[in-house]
């Protein structure tokens, strides 16, 4: 198994090279040059798995046995998943009227993004004890995805980590699981800008290949393709989970409806459509909604202004690893793909071509959510089951509210079961709770980040910011 750039312009490489970039040479981000293609056998074999088990089975079929040994890559995962506090990792919760929730966030951060962050940091300490190597991990997050890479390589030798915050655009809770983490490998920076304006320090070193180069610069943002590969198994947990019965002449169809931001997420579920899951997909964004307006009309264009929602996390204009997916739908030509993000990095606009459109509406349906639709959602989830959402996995719950009720549905044999994917515990987002008139249920190791030391370095508009990042990690390396 080799990766491939999705603008075609640099050679392939393996796992190992994949994980330890961050773009691709060429600007782009890297793929599985094949996707293997799963017979019904296999799948009816697979029903019966844990979600551990299925992490296991998808990444030996993209982490081959001679770089990482099975037995080795097993140990790995096992040890990633030491630290998640529901037994199964992951859970299903089953409510009324038919809303089936994936819970993905038992993790250390209480996001989903520990699953695949979690592996993730094991396979790079595996590669950098084995290289002698260290690396600088440069990271932006609206969010989430800041804590749970910290938590992936906090206290590492050979790793020093770079985390971009926007100040006051996170949730108190998000903002103190990273700045309260007082480690000597651990380097956050509070910048004033929002999600999509701190990616541009980030993308500038590493386009300066030679300063990357040198300071071994890797991502742990989705643009790597190690969190996709992880993230894959959702979608086969989620469908043996719903699915009614494997053992009918054509395996039955169910609809899983994603949370969208970077599109990390959406696109992993592109590829378990593509190796033979029977889904169907469903892409559910809040009012910052290029997603929404690509699949429904071709138009990836961004909007006047990011819009701050109570969905903080999804408060995103650029979904990079829209990419990714075109790629796979164009059936993987780099040199369209090129051609289209050079136009759309110009120009912050693209129309899609016809074909390439019609086949992305034909993989994914979309739903865009206001402030108000997921306030709804969840206080209509809490009145019918005492349980409570946060904002992003309301956004899903929203979507799911807003199709013909389920019980229409008994009198048709076709009716699909949904399952909607939940990224984070309501207990990080106190202020959308409150917002919605219900009442936080906070765990203790979240209550205790108001009373803990916190660090990090400003960055103020007006300051070149990735000048301020390459001083910072010029400074790390010579304690090296």
């Amino acid at each position: 198994m080799e990766y491939v750039s999705t603008r075609g312009g640099t050679g392939a490489v393996d796992f190992e090279g994949a994980l330890f970039s961050g773009y691709a040479p060429d600007g782009g981000l890297f793929m599985p040059q094949h996707i293997p293609l799963l017979d019904r056998d296999t799948l009816r074999r697979w029903s019966s798995l844990s979600y551990p088990e299925l992490v296991k089975e998808l990444c030996s079929l993209f982490v081959p046995a001679k770089l990482v040994p099975r037995n080795v890559l097993n140990e790995l995962i096992d040890r990633a998943f030491s630290r998640f506090r529901h037994k199964n990792v992951v859970h299903l919760s089953r409510l009324k009227d038919g809303l089936n929730i994936l819970e993905l966030w038992h993790g250390v951060t209480y996001a989903f993004k520990d699953l695949s962050l979690s592996c993730t940091g094991q396979f790079l300490q595996y590669f950098l004890e084995k290289r002698q190597k260290h690396v600088n991990i440069l990271v932006g997050t609206s969010g989430d995805t800041g804590s749970s890479a910290i938590e992936s390589v906090r206290g590492q030798k050979n790793v020093d980590i770079f985390v971009l915050l926007p100040k006051g655009l996170c949730t108190q809770t998000q903002e103190l699981q990273m700045t309260t983490v007082i480690e000597d490998n651990v380097h956050v920076f509070a910048a004033h800008g929002n999600s999509d304006e701190i990616d541009e320090p980030i993308k500038e070193l590493f386009a300066d290949v030679n300063f990357a180069g040198k300071y071994n610069l890797m991502s742990l943002n989705s643009v790597n393709w190690s969190r996709i590969m992880v993230q894959i198994a959702h979608y086969f947990y989620a469908y043996f989970q719903c699915a009614s019965s494997l053992d009918t002449t054509q395996l039955p169809m169910v609809e899983i409806v994603v949370p969208t931001g970077g599109g990390g997420n959406i696109t992993a579920g592109c590829i378990a459509q593509k190796m033979g899951l029977p889904i169907r997909l469903v892409t559910v964004v809040n009012s910052n909604d290029i997603i929404h307006r690509t699949v429904q009309h071709g138009d990836f264009s961004l909007a006047e202004s990011v819009k701050a929602t109570l969905a903080s996390a999804m408060d995103i204009q650029e979904p990079y690893n829209v990419e990714r997916i075109l790629w796979l739908l164009s059936g993987s030509d780099g040199r369209l793909i090129k051609t289209l993000m050079e136009q759309f990095n110009i120009s912050k606009r693209l129309k899609l071509p016809e074909d390439l459109h019609r086949k992305l509406s034909e993989t994914l349906g979309s739903c865009s959510a206001s402030d108000q639709d997921i306030v709804a959602a969840m206080q209509r989830c809490w009145e019918e089951n005492q349980y409570l959402l946060c904002p992003h996995s309301a956004v899903a719950a929203h979507y799911h509210y807003s199709q013909p009720h389920s019980f229409l549905c008994l009198f048709f044999l076709s009716s699909i079961p949904r399952c909607c994917l939940a990224p984070a515990s309501a207990a990080k987002f106190q202020d959308a709770l409150l917002q919605a008139g219900l009442a936080p249920q906070i765990p203790p190791e979240i209550s205790a980040l108001t009373a803990m030391e916190t660090r990090s370095t400003p960055l103020e508009r007006g300051q070149d910011w990735a000048q301020v990042l390459r001083g910072r990690i010029e400074a790390v390396a010579q304690q090296w």
